[in-house]
């Protein structure tokens, strides 16, 4: 298994290439992004191979989405059948008890109106929306099919194998890769350009219950996020009645873990009285799933005749559920950049370049509170939300999806950040006059 070139290793196109039929773009991966950039590229005539390892409808975690998601369904035309499957999402919610209460933040409130909502999905049913459309614009879907080498040609194009499910072998050649292949990371992990995010790693054990206790009325498919002393655990109300919690701690937590995985995951729940409350008369569907290496990123997310889209790239943390917008929106702009590769290949460069300076920038945009979320000082101030000088709608924007290009509400988070420095600098300086060098209540459970 692996990733071979000409160059690197002096080998000529394996034979038989030529007998392969060729498409323009293999996108390897049936996820949000992969399938997004499927539809896109398809529907401007463009020859697509889309390859998935596994069989649709699938189970996927990472049901909440953010309201920008909704603009992207609409571009797409699946908004309807979105729509159909989803749980009305207006809000989060924060528990703490660092501070005995809890906030609802509405999108409402967010700078620009028009986004006031998302969804909560089944991932199994939404992404077999996004995948039966991509078939729908033109492209080939080869489900069951996990690509396992990838050889770059010396006339630029690309040669992929794998096997299905039965074992069958499937050799596939493109002019232009794109990895949308998820945690996989088929191009990341062949090039040895993974690495753990070393400023915020972290694992996730989750399960789904039927009843569980939401909000009351219009709330009740608002997530909620509860801190607790060893990270903290989301809440996903879907429409079938099910509510999916997990928690997020650190790698180092789990390794405290001794018998049943699912024993465990109850006995974390427990060490959170407020979503333990939720869920004291909800039975558990099913065993508990552990995940680990959460957050982690690639060295590279272009190169020549390739292209990384979303979790193929990186993935920093679930807490503001941006996973599948990234996904989304990176497939967008991906698919104009493998439009001027394929067609202006005198601009690909520029464009490559240009399509790795704005993603990195937006996940570093969101990544700055995500590293913090479990700070006192960043608890503190998103207790409070304050609204002047329009910071809570400035973060409300960044917590439905704007993170890409130019914003007005850029000035407002810096503002907020520099609030964040000044109340954690404060924070330092109680804690050094405390008698006994003790913290302040909301510092004594800092994660």
């Amino acid at each position: 298994m692996g990733i071979t070139t000409e160059s690197a290793t002096g080998m000529l196109p394996a034979d038989g290439v030529t007998d392969l039929p060729r498409y323009d773009v293999l996108v390897v991966g049936g996820g949000p992004g992969g399938s997004t950039i499927a539809a896109l590229l398809a529907s401007r005539g463009e020859r697509v191979v889309l390859v998935d390892k596994d069989r649709h409808p699938r189970f996927h975690i990472g049901e909440s989405l953010l309201p920008l998601n909704v603009d992207l369904f609409d571009k797409l035309g699946v908004k309807d059948e979105i729509e159909k499957i989803g749980m009305p999402k207006f809000g989060v919610e924060f528990v703490s008890p660092y501070h005995n209460k809890a906030v609802t933040l509405d999108f409402a409130r967010a700078w620009d109106k028009r986004f006031f909502y998302s969804y909560q999905v089944r991932r199994s049913e939404f992404d077999h929306i996004l995948l039966k459309n991509a078939a729908a614009k033109g492209a080939v879907v080869t489900e069951g099919c996990r690509i396992e080498e990838v050889t770059f040609l010396p006339d630029g194009g690309v040669v992929a194998s794998g096997r299905d499910d039965a074992g069958q072998a499937h050799r596939f050649h493109a002019k232009f890769l794109v990895d949308a292949s998820g945690r996989d990371t088929l191009l990341a992990k062949k090039l040895g350009t993974r690495e753990a995010n070393r400023r915020h790693n972290s694992a996730a054990v989750y399960g789904h219950f039927t009843g569980a206790r939401r909000l009351p009325g219009k709330l009740a498919g608002n997530i909620t996020i509860f801190w607790f002393d060893h990270g903290w655990f989301w809440f996903i109300p879907l429409a079938d009645g099910t509510t999916s919690v997990g928690a997020v701690c650190p790698p180092d937590f789990f390794k405290t873990r001794k018998g049943d995985l699912t024993e465990f995951f109850h006995s974390v729940i427990a060490m959170c009285p407020e979503i333990a409350d939720r869920l004291k008369e909800a039975t558990m569907t099913g065993p508990a799933t552990a995940t680990g290496n959460y957050s982690y990123k690639s060295q590279r997310m272009v190169g020549q005749n390739y292209i990384m889209v979303g979790d193929a790239f990186a993935f920093v943390d679930p807490v503001f559920s941006t996973g599948v917008y990234i996904a989304m929106k990176s497939a967008f702009m991906a698919a104009d950049v493998v439009t001027s590769c394929l067609h202006q290949p005198a601009q690909s460069a520029r464009a490559l370049k240009r399509f790795d300076r704005e993603v990195r920038l937006a996940l570093t945009r969101f990544s700055w509170y995500i590293y913090r979320i479990t700070r006192p000082a960043m608890r503190d101030l998103f207790m409070s939300h304050g609204e002047r000088f329009r910071i809570t709608a400035a973060v409300l924007a960044l917590l439905s999806g704007d993170a890409f290009g130019p914003s007005p509400i850029r000035s407002r988070l810096m503002l907020f950040k520099g609030i964040y420095y000044g109340m954690t600098a404060w924070n330092a300086v109680q804690r050094r006059l405390a008698p006994g060098g003790q913290q302040r209540f909301t510092d004594k459970k800092a994660a």
